[in-house]
């Protein structure tokens, strides 16, 4: 099936509005085309301009820059002084110095006794100081022991005597009897037999007194021991008895420790050793004048207190674990002259310093000052030494050498970036506080 057909107009035709808008835009189509092809033909020309424009505003400002450098003038030199480091020093002077020991310790009674009755009984006193911490003078009895039983144990024992003496008084009188009677029967001879005489029946006489007055003795220092004291000033340390109780012979009642001294055990590395005889005291014990000195320090809420001692002797044997050996410190009368301080108890841990050596024409050099490989820094004429002297001795806050100038030395306390042999120096007095060198008169005092 044919659909409608469409007409063309002819040449003769009149056209539509909408076909003469067509024309209009085919014309303006075409003209634009044309713009194109002319626009086309002119660009090479503006890019030459453009990059002409470009390199003279380069050279321009090239060249500006140029000129600007050359007109510069150079600045002055100028030379620094050159400023040698500064440095804080101490002037440390040669003296005798005495090597103090230092070591710790507790302190333990020099006597300790534990109470224990020689004889059974009960207990019909107790002194009012036998209690824990009182004190009881020498010769004081802190106890008593029913006597009755001894005192008539006591009595016997004298009648027995009594008894013996009786006995060997009759055997001597008939042994008198019986020689005067020899006497007048054989006026010419000598009794033959000794039992003429009674002379053993004398022997048995006397031995049989010596056995009684044996026994009397016995019962007198049975009734003795029933008072309890002992010869020294004591400190009760325990005690478990009380008026009416039944107390055993060897049956301990409490313990004790003598208040005349105490003393502490100080272990002490080998090299201390060397600094003090340790054997001095055994050796002369008896004249205090030779005797290594020591003070014992303990710190308590109110301050350090201070109490002179000395060395008395060692312990006897070397520690297996720690390999150090033991001195004893032995400090008299503990209790007394105190003053406001408390006394050198039992059981305090203290600071103890022997006195050693003096070592001669010795320098107390800060171990701040003394740097790794034990060398020294010093100043001599504004000038830096490095020095590494042999030290003697070291503690936790000075090392001790031979002083190798009359002088001493000005030791360098502060640090140094990089220390060089002879470089130029300044020096300035160290405001800071530095341990305190030993006395050399003795040993320090505690603050």
């Amino acid at each position: 099936m044919d659909g409608p057909r469409q007409s063309v107009p002819g040449p003769g035709r009149r056209l539509g509005p909408g076909c003469g808008r067509r024309k209009q835009a085919g014309r303006q189509a075409h003209e634009g085309l044309t713009r194109m092809k002319c626009d086309r033909s002119t660009r090479p020309e503006f890019s030459f301009i453009r990059a002409v424009v470009s390199i003279v505003i380069i050279g321009g400002g090239v060249a500006g820059a140029y000129a600007l450098v050359k007109m510069r003038k150079p600045p002055q030199k100028q030379e620094l002084p050159v400023v040698a480091p500064l440095v804080k020093v101490v002037q440390v002077k040669p003296a005798g110095i005495p090597m103090i020991i230092h070591g710790y310790g507790t302190v333990r009674p020099s006597v300790e006794v534990d109470i224990a009755p020689e004889v059974s009984g009960k207990a019909v006193s107790v002194h009012p100081q036998f209690k824990i911490g009182g004190f009881i003078e020498a010769d004081q009895p802190f106890m008593r022991i029913d006597p009755r039983d001894y005192e008539l144990a006591l009595r016997q024992a004298g009648a027995a005597v009594a008894d013996a003496k009786v006995r060997l008084d009759m055997e001597v009188a008939e042994a008198d009897v019986a020689r005067r009677e020899w006497s007048q029967l054989h006026p010419d001879t000598e009794p033959i037999s000794l039992l003429v005489l009674r002379e053993p029946q004398i022997a048995q006489a006397r031995a049989t007194l010596e056995s009684a007055q044996a026994q009397l003795a016995t019962a007198q220092l049975r009734l003795d021991r029933t008072t309890l004291s002992l010869p020294f000033d004591v400190r009760v340390l325990s005690e478990k008895v009380d008026v009416g109780q039944y107390v055993v012979a060897g049956q301990p009642v409490g313990s004790v420790y003598g208040i005349e001294s105490v003393e502490i055990e100080v272990p002490l590395e080998d090299a201390d050793l060397a600094w003090f005889d340790i054997f001095q005291g055994e050796k002369a014990s008896s004249d205090a004048s030779v005797r290594t000195s020591a003070q014992v320090i303990a710190r308590f809420a109110a301050g350090a207190h201070v109490w002179e001692g000395h060395v008395t002797r060692t312990v006897g044997q070397v520690d297996r674990m720690s390999r150090l050996v033991s001195v004893v410190v032995e400090v008299p009368r503990p209790f007394a002259d105190v003053g406001a301080g408390p006394p050198l108890l039992p059981g305090t841990f203290v600071q103890v310093r022997i006195q050693g050596r003096t070592l001669e024409n010795a320098l107390a050099i800060p171990r701040d000052a003394l740097r790794a490989g034990n060398e020294l820094w010093v100043v001599r004429d504004n000038r830096l030494h490095i020095e590494k002297p042999a030290v003697i001795r070291a503690e936790r806050d000075f090392a001790y050498v031979l002083s190798p100038d009359a002088q001493g030395l000005m030791v360098i306390v502060s640090s140094l970036d990089t220390p060089i042999e002879g470089m130029a120096l300044r020096t300035r007095a160290n405001d800071e506080e530095t341990p305190q060198a030993p006395n050399p008169g003795g040993l320090d005092r505690a603050n």
